[in-house]
Order: structure tokens, then sequence, then C-alpha cells
């Protein structure tokens, strides 16, 4: 049996041998109690799908936890965990029937609240909750049960991107290109224009296209005129003659979209754009906007990102106020999050930068300018500087991110991999002097939420042994805990393998890759098995994390208990290991990645039960990528493979994503035609299925298609399926067959 994994484990474990090894053992497959587990139990979307209890909804109103069921609403206290119910759906249903007229009745029948999972709790300071209602947002006075007022949601067929500020009671949305406020048009584009959406193909952390002001009286939006893109034509079989459906795709070193930020002001309806000058080929990231509402600050970054520039722009004339800070790098710059002022002193912000390696916190002084000063970044590359600023946290981990802070501490709340780069845990940093303190348990995967005032976390966490376990933490020292909810076994009673981890060596020889092995439950070390590798590989995933039985998938449970073992291994270029350990991949995408996997092949090849002759591999996406190039590169190591969703040629994939690591098909010719999996077609040797969805927005179908083309003009024989209406992934009851087809071939040919 595994320990749990405690404070410093992974390094001591490291440094013990080539191949540390943990296993967790399971129940024994002879057991006659148990019942082997199908597709339908382990695939979402299966009809007896198996998946970890939660506690849905549970957030915070002011420092006092609120635990929603179906029929009742709670209050916990933070201290003793004593529950206080709130008021019930009964109750709130009756005070909102009570609003019907007989000339509103068919708005706003359809308020009533079905359950509490999806209600929101944003006035601290109020007993109050926001009911998302199907036509308006309803507040609700909790204490008193009565209606307090209410906002209409999206009034205009079709809204989508609903973004509402509580502190103002403004709403916004878009419909179709257009963007909408309180329920009037803001914009009139015309088609090719987008406004209130996200931009950059959701790059560079963006997830969202407006931005409301501390006071939400101001909205910052995005404006993306995309018209000079070539229209890419997906295909629409629904209908009886298929139609196209043209999507704005700008391909690496074509031209790309141009944007824009604008800001309206709903008092004066009236909107300006920031003067950022004629030159837009470049891209506006990670907006924020200053406490007092004069200012809006967001990353410029060029359109090589090898140059990145924080600029503080005026809310009232558009103007550019300054530069603040600048980095650069000779492989590329990725600012991934905005700018967070300290709620305690308007002056100081805290910024996040790789330049030392890792990501890591940096406090910015506006009291305290200087002249720009140059100077070499630990990282590669430089940073220049106009303000004094100070590195709050560093060492060979990153901060994943930041949950706040306690003001009255002047405290930052933060997720780091500080203990182990499989883990994600809990820390509060002393703004003072970086002080870090741990705020867990030292274990697993963490995800919290904190309190109006920063003193306590709703910490939901999990670890190799434990599904869920979600708690209530006081940020004094992390000790003080109440348990709210701890999930049990969600495969109990099912028959499962055994999961093991370890290290070895990357191919540069002195990088430690950390792996997965799933056995089957009845496994014999005196048999042969055949072996699956799945691979993903890419920047921005990791496949191993010590949550619950370490990451691994539904799918790969089930091929063990089917007689496989199923491997995975991190290699360089992907996630929480680093800038160093990422972009070593740089201008030569899927080349050392796969070095890695077959590093990993020959460790699979060092043990008596793997058969060496029947290694398969399966993934998807950057995964779909790897198993064609490690298909084709390695014909001889891998017997047969599944690649889902490939990209085929990096100069069909996007512009934002494509030129960061891979720069422009002029700048870097080279490194195209080597990772031009077409051109390794005539060395297929193995049995290769390539499945790809018809209406995929990311990696195109022409990637798979026109790898079939270059497999019929050299004679090679791949496989292929489809599956129509599907974007990127299978999604749904679908996705239950995708996983027994994908079975079924590497029953076929491994």
């Amino acid at each position: 049996m595994i320990k749990k994994l405690s404070r410093g484990l992974l390094t001591t474990l490291l440094a013990a041998a080539l191949y540390p090894m943990n296993t967790m053992a399971q129940a024994p497959a002879t057991d006659p109690s148990l019942k082997m587990p199908t597709l339908e139990d382990l695939i979402p979307g299966g009809e007896t799908y198996r998946y970890t209890e939660n506690l849905y909804g549970v957030q915070w109103w002011g420092d006092r936890c609120i635990k929603p069921e179906i029929d009742s609403l709670f209050a916990i206290n933070p201290k003793n965990g004593q529950e206080t119910l709130l008021t019930t759906r009964a109750k709130v249903n009756e005070v909102l029937r009570s609003l019907i007229t007989p000339t509103d009745s068919q708005a706003q029948s359809r308020d009533e609240v079905m359950h509490f999972y999806n209600t929101e709790f944003p006035w601290a300071d109020k007993p109050y909750m926001l009911i998302k209602g199907a036509k308006r947002y309803i507040v609700y006075d909790f204490e008193k049960n009565e209606f307090v007022t209410a906002y209409p949601q999206a009034a205009k067929a079709g809204g989508i991107n609903i973004d509402f500020a509580p502190q103002s009671g403004h709403m916004a949305y878009t419909v179709k290109n257009n963007l909408y406020v309180d329920n009037k048009q803001v914009t009139n584009e015309p088609e090719g224009i987008v406004c209130g959406q996200s931009v950059h193909r959701n790059e560079f952390g963006i997830t969202k296209g407006t931005f409301w002001s501390p006071k939400g009286t101001l909205l910052a939006f995005y404006r993306m005129n995309e018209s000079m893109v070539t229209p890419y034509p997906l295909v629409d079989i629904t209908q009886r003659i298929a139609v196209t459906d043209p999507i704005r795709y700008p391909m690496a070193g074509m031209l790309s979209h141009k944007v824009q930020v604008g800001i309206y002001n709903p008092a004066t309806e009236e909107t300006l754009y920031l003067k950022t000058g004629d030159n837009t080929d470049r891209y506006f990231t990670n907006i924020s906007w200053a406490p007092d509402e004069q200012s809006l600050y967001l990353i410029e970054l060029n359109r090589d990102q090898n140059h990145a520039k924080l600029c503080q722009y005026s809310a009232t004339t558009g103007e550019l106020v300054q530069v603040l800070y600048e980095e650069t790098h000779d492989k590329y710059v990725e600012p991934q999050q905005p700018i967070t002022f300290l709620p305690w002193d308007d002056t100081k912000f805290i910024y996040q930068s790789q330049r030392d390696g890792y990501n890591h916190l940096y406090l910015f002084d506006l009291n305290k300018k200087k002249y720009p000063e140059t100077y070499p970044a630990e990282a590669g590359g430089a940073y220049t500087a106009y303000y004094m600023h100070t590195q709050l946290t560093q060492g060979p981990w990153l901060v994943q991110g930041i949950l706040g802070f306690n003001a009255k501490k002047k405290e930052v709340i933060i997720t780091s991999t500080k203990e182990s780069p499989l883990q994600s845990n809990l820390y509060k940093v002393r703004v003072r002097d970086g002080k870090l303190t741990p705020l867990d348990n030292g274990q697993g995967v963490h995800n919290a939420q904190l309190s109006a005032s920063g003193t306590y976390v709703i910490d939901n966490w999990s670890s190799p042994r434990v599904p869920r376990n979600i708690d209530i933490r006081s940020t004094a020292n992390g000790k003080e805990t109440t348990c709210l909810f701890t999930a049990e076994d969600p495969f109990k009673g099912l028959v499962m393998p055994t999961v093991e981890t370890g290290t070895l060596k990357a191919a540069d020889g002195k990088t430690d890759l950390y792996w997965r092995m799933l056995k089957p439950a009845d496994f014999d070390p005196a048999k042969k098995y055949p072996v699956i590798v799945y691979v993903y590989g890419g920047p921005h995933a990791q496949m191993i994390t010590a949550n619950w039985m370490y990451t691994a998938r539904g799918w790969d449970l089930y091929m063990a208990n089917r007689g496989y073992i199923l491997f995975t291994l991190d290699n360089r270029g992907s996630a929480n290991r680093g800038l160093e350990f990422e972009n070593c991949t740089f201008r030569h995408l899927g080349i050392e990645e796969g070095k890695d996997q077959v590093k990993g092949v020959e460790y699979l090849k060092s043990l008596p039960y793997v058969d060496a002759q029947r290694i398969g591999v399966h993934g998807w996406s950057f995964g779909g990528h790897m198993t064609t190039a490690l298909m084709l590169r390695y014909p001889d190591v891998f017997k047969a493979g599944v690649a889902g969703g490939p990209v085929i040629d990096w100069a069909f994939y996007e512009v934002m994503y494509g030129e960061r690591y891979m720069d422009t098909p002029q700048q870097n010719p080279e490194g195209y035609r080597e990772t031009n999996l077409r051109n390794l077609a005539p060395q297929l040797k193995g049995h290769l299925l390539l499945i790809h969805d018809d209406y995929d927005h990311t990696c195109v179908p022409q990637h798979t298609l026109s790898f079939i083309k270059a497999c019929v003009d050299a004679r090679t024989y791949p496989d292929l399926f489809i599956y129509p209406t599907h974007d990127h992934n299978v999604l749904g009851r679908d996705r239950v067959h995708l996983h027994e087809k994908i079975t079924r071939y590497f029953e076929d040919y491994l």
C-alpha cells in the first residue's frame, strides 16, 4: 500500500533510484463480490457512469460557508461546522409566484427555483442571494424571505456570454457578433467583426470578452476584426443538402485578426477605444482595472510573442499613460495572469512572471518610479523595470494562481507546486517579506475558495487514495479544519487495477520524468502483457498528478482489466515543471517529446512481464500528433496506434499557439518540414487508426485528410473513422462508442 504523499516525499523518491516506484494496491480480482467494470461504468455519457461525488455549489457568503441542496439552503459556521437553515425552495417559490401577474405570467413563471446549486452570494455584507432565472436575474433576501429586485437577462433572443455586475446591477451579453448592456445594443458591427467575446483563440489566459470595473460602472470589452482572415469551410451535414459553415481560422504565418479594447459607459451610453496605434498585429491580454476605475491595465504582446509590455491606459481618454514593465525572451514570453492590486494599498500590485524560470509573484510599488533600467533575466532574455519591485516568491517550483488576500494580516493566498510537481497545495505569503506558510495537509491536489476576509478557505482536495475531501480551513495556520464532505470510492464493488508511479530519466540524460502504470487486477508477473502508451505531451497539460488514482482515466482502468498494461509519461514540454522544461521543444514540436516517450518504452522493455512486440500508443489532439509521430518515427517500436484529432502539419494550426512554439513557417521552414507528418507517411508499418470530428474548430479536418492523401500517395495504409457533428472531442453517449471503437482496434491489432 502506498503511503499518502507527504512533504518532501517525492524529493526523497527522486534521489532513491533510477526508477523509484509507488504502488496502489486494489482488492484482489478473485473477490467474488466484485464486478468487472464496463465502459458504461467508466466513461462520461455511460448509462451507469461512476463519478466522484461532490458538494455542488458550495461557496462563501462573506465568511460564512453556503451549502446548497435541492430543497434547502444552509449556512455553515466555519469555526465549528454548525449548520443553519437559511431558506427553502418552497418559501422562495411561494414569494416568486406571488409576483406573477396575468400580463407577465408566461415570462416570470419560469423563474421558480428548481434547486439552489446555481444560486450565488456576491454581496458579502447583505443577506442577498442571486437567483439566475430563465428570463431574469432575481435578488432575494433570504433572511426576510422576500423579493428585492430583478434584472432582465438577455432579453434579446440568443443572448450569450452573460456578464452581470452585482455592484451596479448592470448586465452585459452578446448576440451573434454584437455587444448589449442592459438590453441596449452597444455595437452594430458587420459580419467579420465580433464584440464582447473571447479573442486570440483563448490563448494567453483569455477566457472571456467583457470586464466590469470594480464598482461595475464601466465595461471594458474586446472588439475583434477578423474580416481579413480567410474563412475556413466546415460542413454542416445535419441538413438534407449539406451547407458550409465558414469559421475564421488564421493559420500560422498567415494574416491574423486585429483586436481593439473598448470601454463602454452605461450612464452616458458612450464608447471609447484605447488608442493603441495603427499596428494592431499584436495581442492584448490580461485586462484589469485600477481600483479607482480611472485606468485600464493590460499586457501587450508582439506577434512574435517574445516581447511583453505591461501598459496603463486612461479610461477617460483612451490614451496610453505609461509602460510599467517589459519582458523579452529569445523563445517566447507567455503572460497568463492580469495584475492584482493589493486591497489595502491602491499603489501596489502583484505581477506574475516566469523570468527566473518558474512562475512567481513580483510586488510593484507605483510610488517608487525609476528610470527604465534593463537587466538580464535568469531564465534568458531580459526585463525592463520602470518601477521598483521585489520578488515575493522564489524557488524551483511555480505559483499556479492567486486565490485572494487576507487584508487584515496583509497576506496573499496562493496555490503552488512547492511540495511536488505532481501536487497543488495552499500557501499564504506575507507581503511584507515573502514569508511562505503552508495551509493544508501537504498531500494531493487542492482547489480552494477564499472567504471574503481571507480568514478561511473551502478546500476541495483529493490524493491518490482519497477520492475527494472538502474541508473548511483557517488561514491562520491551516490546522484548524472542519470537514464538510468525504466522498466514497466511486469504484466500490468493482474490480480495479493496480496503479504505480515512478520516475525515469529523459532523453537528455538528466531530467526526471514522472510516469504512471496500470496493471490488471489479476496481474501475474510470470506472464507477458501488451502495453498501451497513453500520451498527450503538449504544453499546458499534465497527465500525472497526485490526486485520485493519480488521474488515471476510466478507459485506462477498463483496458488494464482487459489484460493490458497502461503507461503514461509526462515528457519534457508538458506543464508544471518550469520554463526550461517546457520550452526545450521550441521550433520542433513533437521531436524531443517523442525521444522522451521512447525512453519510457525502453523502461517498459526492461520489465520481464512486458511483451516488447506488442506495444501500442493512443492520444488525442497534441496526443494525436504524438501518436502519429511515434508510429512513423519509431515504426519498429509501436505495433498499433489510435490518433484522435491529430495535428499533422503545424502550418495548418492557428497563429497564436502555433507561432509561440514553432515561429512562422517563413521563419522556421526546417522546423515545419521536420514536424510535418505527411513527409513521414512512407514510414508507416504498423496499424494506425485516425479518428477525427467533422466539425472540429480547433484542429481542422484538413490535418487528417491531408495525411490520408499522403499515405495513399506513399502506398501505406492507415485506417480512418469520422465522428459527424462533433467538435474537437466526442461527448455524450457517443463518447462510449468512441472508446469501444478504440478498444476494438487494439483488440484486433495488439
